[in-house]
């Protein structure tokens, strides 16, 4: 047990620094220069839209008020901190479910510097921290299933209804948790409660939008865009295209842990049927989504996945007899990030990675879609103030990045200093 709460405590440490290291130096591109206005602002928002992620900012907000810092920091912390704890609690999943460390800890390490999540804990973004909670209850759901227990399973409960203040993505997890549910039918009382719980945290979203004057279904909408609706607006030949770059995504971030997943998936439903129904039931709702949506970042979207198959990878992995060949697989987990600077070396020297690269020049280019880590990265900021052009809509970016701007000369700070934020 000593040596399970060691590992834990160093997979947190290892990649709170990690993600340190490599954290955005200047606010990036896409959302997350609106997420740092907000938080710069100060004030707790009270509305729980698709896009608004209510827990995330007033999360931010309370660091920011609780340390006395800005809106930039407070929000490094809180994105780090989220991604470090979800390795290490992926730890502790495999390890309820095979009980072997070494296994547990190479999965861990794997999924941790998987190209998805590892970028979006170098960033502002909501999904780290979203996965905190989805994490949590896939660990309390197994709990729950493996010890019989309903005290686990309306821990689950809990956990999975937070989440939906985080993300509201998340409601595709509600088909797993039926499931799960059903698995505790014998126990009337087991899942009554739970059940209960559940439904008070998600009704209480539509209780919050309607004491703003928001219509009820504004928990599912945003003002911003209608991507679910133009997601059943393709052709054949998009949504086939749309596929195939969802197996790219899967390869880029997991390359040949992927075989080990499948097989930790087939291993799964012929040993343990009910939990690999609950994985499945889990993974087509959120992959199926994060295929087909209409957005052009749609690979943060299948975060929830991942981490359903970095539990798999841990379930393959518990199969192998061989300790030269564990060990060399846990060497080769360390070894990930010099197979994205070996994509990336690839990638630059083809004539169609060198017009991609000149095209997003704006942003960084391959470096920051090839690259995970984001120090020394171009900022949203700078190129608002210098007025670059971009070859593409940036609009609803800038717009943001005037009003942080704006609202940070009324605090009297320089424009050179505000240029490097």
């Amino acid at each position: 047990m000593k040596s399970t709460n060691s590992q834990f405590i160093f997979l947190f440490i290892f990649f709170i620094i990690v993600y340190s290291l490599g954290s955005f130096s200047k606010i990036p591109f896409g959302d997350c220069v609106g997420y740092v206005l907000t938080t710069e602002k100060g004030i707790f928002i009270k509305e729980a839209t698709a896009t608004s992620h209510i827990l995330y900012i007033n999360t931010a907000i309370l660091i920011k008020k609780l340390l006395f810092i800005d809106g930039i920091l407070a929000n490094k912390i809180l994105v780090i901190t989220s991604g470090a704890a979800v390795v290490s609690l992926i730890y502790l999943i495999v390890f309820e479910m095979t009980k072997k460390q070494l296994t547990s800890f190479i999965s861990a390490v794997v999924f941790g510097f998987s190209f998805s999540f590892w970028r979006n804990a170098e960033i502002v973004e909501v999904y780290t921290f979203n996965a905190v909670w989805i994490t949590l209850y896939y660990y309390f759901a197994l709990k729950a299933y493996n010890k019989n227990s309903p005290k686990h399973l309306f821990i689950s409960s809990i956990f999975l209804g937070i989440s939906l203040w985080a993300h509201i993505q998340n409601i595709l997890l509600i088909p797993s948790y039926l499931l799960l549910l059903f698995y505790f039918k014998k126990k009337t009382n087991a899942y009554l409660f739970p059940l209960l719980a559940f439904c008070i945290l998600f009704g209480l979203l539509f209780v919050v939008n309607i004491s703003q004057n928001l219509s009820y279904h504004s928990v599912f909408t945003s003002e911003q865009g209608n991507w679910v609706s133009n997601s059943f607006k393709k052709d054949l030949s998009t949504y086939f295209n749309d596929f195939i770059k969802s197996l790219g995504y899967l390869i880029y971030n997991f390359n040949l842990f992927v075989i080990i997943g499948i097989y930790g998936f087939y291993l799964l439903f012929t040993t343990q049927p009910r939990i690999a129904w609950f994985i499945l039931t889990a993974s087509l709702a959120v992959y199926g989504f994060s295929t087909f949506y209409a957005v052009s970042d749609n690979y943060v979207f299948f975060i929830p996945f991942n981490i359903l198959f970095a539990i798999l990878i841990g379930v393959g992995l518990s199969k192998i007899q061989n300790k030269i060949m564990l060990k060399s697989l846990s060497f080769i987990a360390f070894l990930i990030p010099l197979f994205y600077i070996f994509s990336f070396n690839i990638a630059q020297n083809t004539e169609k990675g060198k017009n991609f690269g000149e095209f997003k020049s704006y942003k960084g280019g391959l470096n920051y879609y090839l690259l995970p880590w984001m120090n020394e990265n171009v900022g949203i900021v700078e190129f608002t103030m210098e007025n670059r052009k971009a070859p593409e809509k940036v609009n609803w970016m800038t717009y943001s990045a005037l009003e942080y701007i704006n609202l940070l000369k009324t605090k009297n700070i320089p424009e050179d200093e505000i240029k490097k934020h």
